[in-house]
Protein backbone atom coordinates (compact mmCIF):
# COMPACT_ATOMS: atom_id res chain seq x y z
CA UNK A 1 0.00 0.00 0.00
CA UNK A 2 3.02 2.33 -0.26
CA UNK A 3 1.65 3.51 -3.60
CA UNK A 4 -1.18 5.28 -1.77
CA UNK A 5 1.20 7.96 -0.53
CA UNK A 6 2.24 8.58 -4.14
CA UNK A 7 -1.39 8.96 -5.18
CA UNK A 8 -1.94 11.33 -2.23
CA UNK A 9 1.13 13.34 -3.21
CA UNK A 10 -0.08 13.79 -6.78
CA UNK A 11 -3.59 14.52 -5.52
CA UNK A 12 -2.08 17.46 -3.59
CA UNK A 13 0.10 18.55 -6.55
CA UNK A 14 -2.90 18.71 -8.88
CA UNK A 15 -4.98 20.40 -6.17
CA UNK A 16 -2.33 23.13 -6.00
CA UNK A 17 -2.49 23.47 -9.80
CA UNK A 18 -6.28 23.71 -9.69
CA UNK A 19 -6.25 26.31 -6.94
CA UNK A 20 -3.59 28.37 -8.70
CA UNK A 21 -6.05 28.74 -11.56
CA UNK A 22 -9.00 29.35 -9.25
CA UNK A 23 -7.04 32.13 -7.54
CA UNK A 24 -5.64 33.79 -10.65
CA UNK A 25 -8.40 33.49 -13.27
CA UNK A 26 -10.88 35.76 -11.45
CA UNK A 27 -8.02 38.23 -10.88
CA UNK A 28 -7.55 38.33 -14.66
CA UNK A 29 -11.29 39.01 -14.92
CA UNK A 30 -10.80 42.05 -12.65
CA UNK A 31 -8.23 43.48 -15.03
CA UNK A 32 -10.22 42.45 -18.11
CA UNK A 33 -13.38 44.15 -16.80
CA UNK A 34 -11.43 47.33 -16.02
CA UNK A 35 -9.66 47.71 -19.38
CA UNK A 36 -10.84 48.92 -22.75
CA UNK A 37 -7.85 48.96 -25.09
CA UNK A 38 -7.84 46.29 -27.81
CA UNK A 39 -4.34 44.96 -27.17
CA UNK A 40 -5.05 44.34 -23.48
CA UNK A 41 -8.46 42.82 -24.20
CA UNK A 42 -6.91 40.35 -26.67
CA UNK A 43 -4.12 39.51 -24.23
CA UNK A 44 -6.60 38.81 -21.41
CA UNK A 45 -8.68 36.60 -23.72
CA UNK A 46 -5.68 34.38 -24.47
CA UNK A 47 -4.43 34.31 -20.87
CA UNK A 48 -7.87 33.45 -19.50
CA UNK A 49 -8.49 30.69 -22.03
CA UNK A 50 -5.10 29.07 -21.43
CA UNK A 51 -5.39 29.35 -17.65
CA UNK A 52 -8.89 27.87 -17.73
CA UNK A 53 -7.51 24.88 -19.66
CA UNK A 54 -4.65 24.40 -17.19
CA UNK A 55 -6.87 24.66 -14.15
CA UNK A 56 -9.40 22.28 -15.70
CA UNK A 57 -6.69 19.66 -16.12
CA UNK A 58 -5.64 20.23 -12.50
CA UNK A 59 -9.23 20.01 -11.28
CA UNK A 60 -10.03 16.84 -13.21
CA UNK A 61 -6.87 15.11 -11.99
CA UNK A 62 -7.49 16.28 -8.41
CA UNK A 63 -10.98 14.81 -8.43
CA UNK A 64 -9.92 11.62 -10.24
CA UNK A 65 -7.10 10.93 -7.79
CA UNK A 66 -9.36 11.80 -4.85
CA UNK A 67 -11.97 9.33 -6.08
CA UNK A 68 -9.26 6.70 -6.50
CA UNK A 69 -8.16 7.28 -2.91
CA UNK A 70 -11.75 6.95 -1.72
CA UNK A 71 -12.19 3.75 -3.72
CA UNK A 72 -9.27 2.11 -1.93
CA UNK A 73 -10.12 3.68 1.46
CA UNK A 74 -13.94 3.67 1.53
CA UNK A 75 -13.96 3.84 5.33
CA UNK A 76 -13.19 7.58 4.97
CA UNK A 77 -16.72 8.08 3.72
CA UNK A 78 -17.92 7.34 7.25
CA UNK A 79 -16.25 10.50 8.58
CA UNK A 80 -18.11 13.80 8.78
CA UNK A 81 -15.05 15.83 7.78
CA UNK A 82 -14.90 13.92 4.48
CA UNK A 83 -18.55 14.72 3.74
CA UNK A 84 -17.84 18.41 4.35
CA UNK A 85 -14.70 18.27 2.20
CA UNK A 86 -16.57 16.57 -0.65
CA UNK A 87 -19.33 19.19 -0.43
CA UNK A 88 -16.67 21.90 -0.78
CA UNK A 89 -15.14 20.09 -3.77
CA UNK A 90 -18.57 20.02 -5.46
CA UNK A 91 -18.99 23.75 -4.71
CA UNK A 92 -15.51 24.46 -6.12
CA UNK A 93 -16.33 22.49 -9.26
CA UNK A 94 -19.48 24.62 -9.67
CA UNK A 95 -17.42 27.79 -9.12
CA UNK A 96 -14.91 26.52 -11.70
CA UNK A 97 -17.70 25.84 -14.20
CA UNK A 98 -19.15 29.32 -13.59
CA UNK A 99 -15.81 30.85 -14.58
CA UNK A 100 -16.30 29.80 -18.22
CA UNK A 101 -19.53 31.74 -18.91
CA UNK A 102 -17.99 34.73 -17.12
CA UNK A 103 -15.03 34.49 -19.50
CA UNK A 104 -17.32 34.20 -22.53
CA UNK A 105 -19.28 37.29 -21.43
CA UNK A 106 -16.05 39.27 -21.12
CA UNK A 107 -14.79 38.11 -24.52
CA UNK A 108 -18.09 38.77 -26.26
CA UNK A 109 -18.55 42.22 -24.69
CA UNK A 110 -21.61 41.08 -22.69
CA UNK A 111 -20.06 41.45 -19.24
CA UNK A 112 -22.25 43.42 -16.83
CA UNK A 113 -20.10 42.85 -13.75
CA UNK A 114 -17.63 45.36 -12.34
CA UNK A 115 -14.02 44.83 -11.41
CA UNK A 116 -15.16 45.18 -7.80
CA UNK A 117 -17.60 42.29 -8.21
CA UNK A 118 -14.81 40.14 -9.65
CA UNK A 119 -12.60 41.07 -6.68
CA UNK A 120 -15.26 39.70 -4.32
CA UNK A 121 -15.77 36.64 -6.54
CA UNK A 122 -12.01 36.08 -6.32
CA UNK A 123 -12.20 35.56 -2.54
CA UNK A 124 -14.33 32.40 -2.72
CA UNK A 125 -11.47 29.96 -3.49
CA UNK A 126 -9.36 31.41 -0.66
CA UNK A 127 -12.05 30.67 1.90
CA UNK A 128 -12.67 27.23 0.39
CA UNK A 129 -8.96 26.35 0.47
CA UNK A 130 -8.69 27.18 4.16
CA UNK A 131 -11.73 25.04 4.90
CA UNK A 132 -10.53 22.09 2.78
CA UNK A 133 -7.06 22.06 4.34
CA UNK A 134 -8.42 22.35 7.89
CA UNK A 135 -10.89 19.53 7.23
CA UNK A 136 -8.25 17.25 5.68
CA UNK A 137 -5.53 17.90 8.25
CA UNK A 138 -7.40 18.55 11.51
CA UNK A 139 -10.36 16.24 10.77
CA UNK A 140 -12.50 18.08 13.32
CA UNK A 141 -15.49 15.72 13.15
Amino acid sequence: MDWIIWVKAFHVVFMVTWFAGLFYLPRLYVYHADTSDTISLERFEVMERRLFTMMTIGGVLTVALGLWLLAVQPFLLGDGWMHAKLALVVALAAYHAWCWPLHRALVEGRNRRSGRWFRMFNEVPSIALIAVVVLAVVRPF
